[in-house]
C-alpha cells in the first residue's frame, strides 16, 4: 500500500516496505459515486389499497372525512399495530 506524504518539491507515494518513491506532479483525483437502490413500498404498493375498509377520520391535506385504512405490524410484537390511512377524495397518505 502507497501513502501520500510531503516531498522537497511536491507530495509523493511512498511505499512503508520498499524504497519505492514516485512524485506526484499532477492531481490526480476519482471520484466513484454508489448507486442507491430503489425503495420498496412496505405498504405493498397500489395493489395492497384493493380491498380495504373505509372509516370516518379526517385527511390532514384536505380535510375530507372519509379514508381508506390498514393496519400493519411494523415493531415488534409487544407494541401496537400501526394503522395506515389513505384519503378516499385525494389519496394522500399517513400513519397513525
Amino acid at each position: 500500500m502507497l501513502f501520500v506524504e510531503q516531498g522537497d518539491r511536491c507530495n509523493r507515494l511512498a511505499c512503508n516496505t520498499c524504497p519505492y518513491i514516485c512524485d506526484l506532479v499532477t492531481k490526480i483525483t476519482d471520484r466513484q459515486y454508489t448507486r442507491l437502490k430503489p425503495v420498496d413500498d412496505i405498504l405493498g404498493g397500489t395493489a395492497a389499497w384493493e380491498n380495504v375498509d373505509k372509516t370516518e377520520v379526517t385527511c390532514p391535506k384536505c380535510a375530507f372525512t372519509q379514508a381508506y385504512f390498514m393496519q400493519l405490524q411494523t415493531r415488534s410484537a409487544d407494541e401496537p399495530m400501526t394503522t395506515f390511512y389513505k384519503c378516499v377524495q385525494c389519496a394522500h397518505r399517513w400513519n397513525d
